[in-house]
């Protein structure tokens, strides 16, 4: 069976991003893909079509018996009850950082794996650009924002994990950070869910993307008025 030919990449493709291939024909298939360019160029584009149902997806709390794996993974056996294991890995300082990289989970949910491998492969074939992924780390505390960002530059879609609070009078500005000069404003983004954003071009020159905080409706004078809440590196 030719694997390049005829409709099978692309029908192997989509279920590779989308989960459905598993086991042993999964591990088959990211091998031939290291090998045919074809069949990269079709992950990624089933990466393009389906990244903004993974930015959309809603949020989901994970329950004690996955806290009781990761804190026996992690730190040992939970000795006493789940919640007294939950509470202990939940406390533990030293999984900072870990438990921050655990909320990602949130957004990629099962193309998580596809997007690193069609990442990782643009090493070596490079047919297509594939869209960016952009983990922007608040400032303060530990909350992370999610965009997508197309290849062309024209379409973005970014998301909160988790709510930001805001008051009535006060707006979530997105903004380009360039190598130099002023930023440039994206536009008002949800604090509480995914935005589309389709008519504003990413400059050439950006090497970052910003949100901060600022009156309703966003900066008046497009310039950016409040503090800078998360921040993250861009390379275009």
């Amino acid at each position: 069976m030719n694997l390049i030919n005829g409709s099978l990449p692309d029908r192997l493709a989509a279920e590779y991003v989308l989960g459905t291939l598993t086991g042993g024909a999964r591990r088959r298939f990211e091998k031939l893909v290291q090998a045919h360019p074809r069949l990269h160029q079709a992950v990624v584009d089933w990466e393009v079509r389906t990244l903004p149902l993974a930015l959309g997806a809603p949020p989901i709390q994970p329950g004690e018996a996955v806290w009781r794996r990761l804190h026996a993974q992690l730190i040992g056996p939970v000795a006493g009850s789940p919640a007294q294991g939950v509470r202990s890995l939940r406390s533990a300082s030293v999984l900072t950082t870990d438990l921050r990289h655990l909320r990602l989970w949130k957004a990629y949910g099962a193309l998580a794996t596809a997007i690193a491998l069609s990442l990782a492969l643009m090493v070596r074939h490079t047919p297509a650009d594939p869209p960016l992924i952009v983990v922007l780390h608040a400032t303060k505390g530990s909350e992370v924002l999610i965009a997508g960002l197309s290849a062309d530059r024209a379409r973005l879609s970014i998301r909160p994990l988790e709510r930001v609070n805001l008051s009535r009078t006060q707006s979530l500005e997105l903004w380009a950070l360039p190598r130099t000069g002023a930023p440039s404003s994206l536009g008002v983004i949800s604090a509480d869910g995914m935005t589309a954003l389709h008519r504003k071009a990413i400059p050439a020159d950006t090497t970052g993307l910003a949100v901060t905080l600022e009156p309703l409706g966003g900066a008046p004078h497009g310039v950016a008025t409040g503090p800078l809440l998360f921040k993250g590196d861009l390379t275009l």
